[in-house]
């Protein structure tokens, strides 16, 4: 492998893009492209689950790809899926993948049909023969595609050279461990990559031995997902489990993020605990102006140590949340928001504080 960094990280899963007609949105790739540039993530999984590659032809996902490109080559690391349901197709879109310069490309095995593994073999061999100068990274996905991966088929694919990664979408963490041990007794230490796929489990996979996640929400909120990486890079796993950043540690304000999401006022979800011991749980409004705002994480920050916390964190936005308590609802129901036709619940602020029983 050239470059083992360039998988190492936060990588969303791409979203499909449509306009209003049910067509390819090129700009809109282009502008999702761009966004992700901007929040920092270090790559871009396209045509996967999440780019609806199953129900797009050939020539869609080539529109995609080269969109993609157009805007992150040079900038983000590329993952192309070309997986199809036949093997010519697939080897299209990885010659495709190839000549617009893509750092890899993946597949799922073939569906429908549980094949042997000589024919899912054979399958992923064919089309990484298409591209013989582009990495290949097999996607495991057994809930989904209906043939899980093992370890002997994983074997055999580790005879092709080409084959550097797996993106493991299998819910057990020990697959990961698995997978990663054979790719290093293949590969040697430092030249194989497992990937870890449901984004529930981005930190235990990451914890176990994943070098990265490729996941679906990632696009939604990067700013989560790359701030527990930094936390796992550092060692400070309790910190990636807790949330999105610290309010107050060791009875001081800790707030050092930039990100408008950090520096704007929206809705809040915060935790923190007293030096005696009790825990306090915060939901700040920002979705109902001009009778909300919501809070900086500055300001959060002072009212969690003002409430007399040592220790505080942000947890999420508060837009959506329920506290509940003994069984009572603390904020209100649901209710048709102003401008907004869907049916969202109308958060007020609310600030509980709960001892040890």
């Amino acid at each position: 492998m050239k470059d083992i960094k360039k998988y190492q990280g936060v990588i969303p899963a791409f979203y499909a893009c449509y306009d209003a007609e049910g067509n390819i949105s090129v700009e809109g790739v282009k502008a999702l492209t761009r966004h992700l540039i901007a929040k920092g993530v270090k790559g871009v999984y396209v045509g996967g689950s999440s780019g609806e590659c199953i129900y797009q032809h050939v020539e869609e996902r080539k529109t995609v790809l080269e969109a993609v490109m157009s805007e992150a080559k040079g900038k983000l690391t590329v993952i192309a899926h070309v997986g199809c349901n036949n093997t010519a197709d697939s080897m299209e879109l990885a010659r495709h993948a190839e000549s617009v310069g893509v750092d890899a490309i993946a597949s799922i095995p073939p569906i429908y049909f549980h094949l042997p593994e000589y024919a899912i073999a054979k399958y992923w061999n064919d089309m990484s023969a298409a591209a013989p100068n582009t990495e290949f990274v097999i996607y495991n996905i057994p809930q989904l595609a209906g043939t899980a991966l093992t370890m002997s088929l994983l074997n055999e694919m580790l005879k092709n050279p080409n084959v550097v990664a797996v993106k493991n979408s299998s819910m057990p963490t020990q697959d990961i461990q698995m997978f990663k041990d054979a790719g290093i007794a293949a590969r040697g230490e430092g030249n194989f990559v497992v990937f870890n796929g449901p984004d529930e489990q981005f930190v235990s996979g990451r914890v176990i031995g994943a070098d990265g996640g490729i996941g679906g929400t990632y696009a939604v909120m990067p700013e989560l997902y790359l701030a527990m990486n930094d936390h796992i890079n550092k060692g400070e796993i309790q910190e990636a489990v807790g949330g999105s950043m610290w309010l107050v540690r060791d009875g001081k304000i800790v707030v050092n993020a930039t990100d408008d999401y950090y520096t704007g006022r929206v809705s809040r979800t915060c935790v923190g605990i007293t030096y005696d011991g009790q825990v306090v749980l915060m939901v700040l409004d920002g979705r109902q102006e001009p009778f909300s705002a919501g809070g900086s994480a500055i300001e959060i920050a002072q009212i969690m140590q003002d409430a007399g916390c040592v220790a505080a964190m942000n947890l999420d936005g508060g837009g959506s949340t329920t506290l509940i308590c003994e069984g009572r609802r603390l904020n209100s129901e649901v209710s048709n928001m102003a401008g907004d036709k869907t049916e969202n619940r109308a958060v007020k602020s609310t600030m509980g504080f709960f001892k040890k029983r």
